[in-house]
């Protein structure tokens, strides 16, 4: 019989790993990833999460995307320094997760921000004239204040969509949704924390992790190797991206990016 990928990979750990900010190319990447673990019929994946969150529907994808996934494969979630706001809504996708005593979770909830330059621009003489179609058109428009009714248009979406986050957790650790609320205030906690909390399983390392996920599909976690899938980097990324680590100058690209990118939308994210 021929094997469309090589049996080996049916004694291998799938590892993927989500790091910084959660935007429409880390879905990209991510899912594409996934479908891989799929297609080559890995028997177990470590997801590696460093991310303190990001947009609410790519979030959501790679979310969803694991839960499909589980049908398949054993999926054990590991925490790396921070995982919070969005990264949590994604753990919540493994059936089962590991967190470091020390890494900053939490931060559930949900932020939306604009910004108003009204005074400034005033100062320095520049108005807009808008024609729009409707009363709420230009909601959160940088020269000028939301008005009452606009705050609560913004607020009914963010009510909604945190209470899609506050469900999800409920329903992936088996608790109430009045006890989840509880602790999903936009607080931070550490992983010695989130396991009292019930929102991790255990507390350990990525090596317990990988160990924990061997154990689940049945390898021996003596032999079984993980296989990191990860898309090849162009040269700009890799000079961004020097090294183990990410140089700051990469670092701050990224932030500005993702920044501008996602102004005027509810984000899943720790801001610190």
């Amino acid at each position: 019989m021929v094997w469309p990928f090589p049996p080996k990979y049916r004694k291998q750990i799938a590892r993927i790993e989500i790091t910084g900010a959660i935007a429409s190319e880390t879905r990209k990447t991510v899912l594409k990833a996934l479908k891989e673990v799929e297609e080559k019929k890995f028997p177990a994946l470590l997801l590696r999460i460093d991310s303190p969150g990001g947009t609410v529907g790519d979030s959501q994808e790679i979310y969803e995307a694991l839960k499909r996934l589980q049908k398949k494969v054993k999926i054990v979630a590991s925490f790396g320094n921070i995982s919070a706001s969005g990264g949590v809504y994604i753990s919540m996708g493994a059936q089962h997760i590991v967190s470091n005593p020390g890494t900053i979770t939490g931060s559930i909830g949900v932020i939306l921000r604009g910004n108003n330059l009204e005074r400034l621009l005033d100062k320095v003489g520049v108005s807009f004239k808008v024609i729009k179609s409707g009363p709420y058109k230009d909601i959160l428009s940088f020269d000028r204040e939301l008005t009452q009714a606009e705050e609560g248009i913004l607020q009914d979406l963010i009510d909604i969509s945190y209470g899609q986050f506050v469900q999800t957790i409920a329903d992936a650790r088996g608790l109430d949704v009045a006890t989840v609320k509880t602790f999903a205030d936009g607080r931070i906690f550490s992983g010695e924390q989130a396991k009292e909390l019930g929102t991790v399983d255990r507390l350990g390392t990525e090596e317990d992790a990988r160990v924990w996920a061997a154990e689940l599909a049945g390898l021996d976690p003596e032999k079984a190797e993980c296989n990191t899938i990860e898309e090849p980097k162009s040269f700009i990324n890799r000079v961004l991206n020097r090294g183990q680590g990410r140089s700051a100058f990469g670092n701050t690209l990224n932030w500005v990016e993702f920044e501008l990118s996602t102004a005027g939308q509810p984000l899943w994210l720790f801001r610190p």
